[in-house]
């Protein structure tokens, strides 16, 4: 077990790289399984989501061999399980993902129930719903779900946005027999990742319209090599740092077309950024301004934003709100930040049409759920003993720590770890004063 020591109120300025995106990494090597011969995989995450997918391909006889440079090659033609354990899938969201390779190759899939984050109940209902439509027959017990059956194509509506159930469907389809038509589907990038790569594997799959897919089933995939997309998230942390600690950081492979809507909070709250040649250079340029903002589907402002954001309003004069609406349960970082000192009240907002506002199902909603922040700035944040419980929002006590006056421990580095790619580290390169040490 380890955990960060940090010493914050020094500005981040220098230059980082990013990592492949970790909600595309992983679905690639999960789609790669279609394929009898070894898929390779450049610029893959050294992340836990990553080592954790492997584990589970590893577990139903599938071969990942990792080379240098963040390359990966992943081979099924030794598949000989169609399950893994209860206590792999617990480590991760992915299980799920699996149905679609699984069906093609043994007819059925048990897949147990999975884990993740803790920042909402992250309901499968959507993926299964969608699943039955392309015929899969699902059996549901305590803790795992058998599905059997032969893929047909379908048309399927999503009732509400859901990036990890578009994926299941587009992975589970691109084998189907027919044509299926995704409507209300994830419009979110690396959807079009995981598209891009499975058509590279022979697949027939396309966005005819921004939230409208069209997917024609093959029967054989072949080799495929691809190149996973930068992560978005990372670009945003390391954006909010340089804002909130008033530092200046260039960030290489940052895409603007994928960060619109940060970009336009940007510039609305007087931050300074510059589209260069390679990437975004962000900094620091004086007063920030405080802004409202509401957590969309893509292209809106990301939710995994919505945590580290918070951190740059507590440094920002006057009062923003930050309404989320994709989680029903993800502001119990708060309590942190409001032990270091952060003026944060939590409220709900009245919303005359919930279901049409709030991506998640309203029936896991709770009376103590809150689902808008008050921010009163600027605030001085001191240091503070703390344990991180999901991956945004340990980055954003770590960006708290770091824009904080004093020191800092952060324990649970494991779940940033699922996430970043040596986030510590990549931090140092910045200046910021930051240790991984042994409880």
């Amino acid at each position: 077990m380890k955990k960060f020591l940090i010493e914050g109120g020094i500005p981040l300025k220098g230059e980082v790289n990013l990592c492949g995106a970790k909600n595309s990494g992983f679905k690639l090597m999960i789609a790669s399984l279609y394929s009898k011969e070894p898929c390779i995989i450049h610029n893959f995450s050294k992340i836990g989501d990553i080592e954790t997918t492997v584990e589970m391909i590893r577990e139903l006889g599938g071969e990942v061999i990792f080379h240098q440079n963040h390359n990966l090659e992943v081979s099924s033609s030794n598949l000989k399980n169609n399950t893994f354990s209860q206590e792999v899938s617990l480590l991760s969201r992915a299980s799920t993902y699996f149905v679609g390779p699984l069906l093609y190759h043994f007819g059925e899939a048990i897949l147990p129930i999975p884990g993740g984050c803790k920042i909402g109940r992250r309901p499968i209902d959507r993926h299964l719903e969608g699943l039955k439509t392309l015929g899969a027959r699902i059996e549901i017990k305590e803790n795992s779900c058998r599905l059997w059956g032969k893929l047909k194509g379908t048309t399927y509506r999503f009732p509400k946005n859901t990036h990890g159930g578009t994926d299941v469907m587009v992975i589970a389809a691109a084998s189907a027999e027919g044509r299926t038509i995704l409507e209300n589907a994830a419009a979110e990038p690396e959807v079009d990742d995981l598209i891009c790569f499975l058509n590279k594997m022979g697949a027939k799959i396309k966005r005819v319209e921004q939230r409208t897919i069209v997917i024609d089933g093959v029967k054989k995939f072949h080799f495929a090599e691809h190149s996973v997309m930068p992560d978005r998230n990372e670009a945003v942390t390391f954006a909010c740092g340089a804002l909130s600690t008033r530092g200046d950081i260039f960030v290489r492979q940052a895409e603007p077309q994928f960060l619109e809507a940060f970009l336009q909070a940007v510039s609305k709250i007087n931050g300074g950024y510059e589209i260069k040649n390679g990437g975004i250079r962000f900094f620091y340029k004086g007063d920030l301004r405080p802004l409202n903002i509401v957590t969309r589907p893509y292209p809106g402002f990301m939710t995994d934003w919505m945590a580290i954001w918070v951190i740059l309003m507590t440094q920002i004069k006057g009062t923003s709100i930050v309404h989320e609406t994709i989680f029903e349960n993800r502001f119990a970082f708060v309590s942190g930040l409001q032990k270091m000192g952060a003026k944060i009240e939590l409220f709900n907002p009245v919303v005359p049409n919930p279901d049409q506002i709030y991506n998640f199902n309203l029936e896991d909603d709770k009376p103590e759920y809150f689902h808008a922040a008050r921010v009163i700035g600027p605030t001085v944040l001191h240091g503070i003993k703390q344990e991180i419980t999901d991956i945004r929002a340990g980055a954003s006590l770590i960006l708290a720590c770091l824009t904080a006056k004093g020191k800092s421990e952060l324990e649970g580095v494991e779940h940033v770890d699922r996430g970043y790619e040596n986030l510590d580290g990549r931090l140092r390169s910045l200046g910021a004063k930051i240790q991984r040490v042994d409880l």
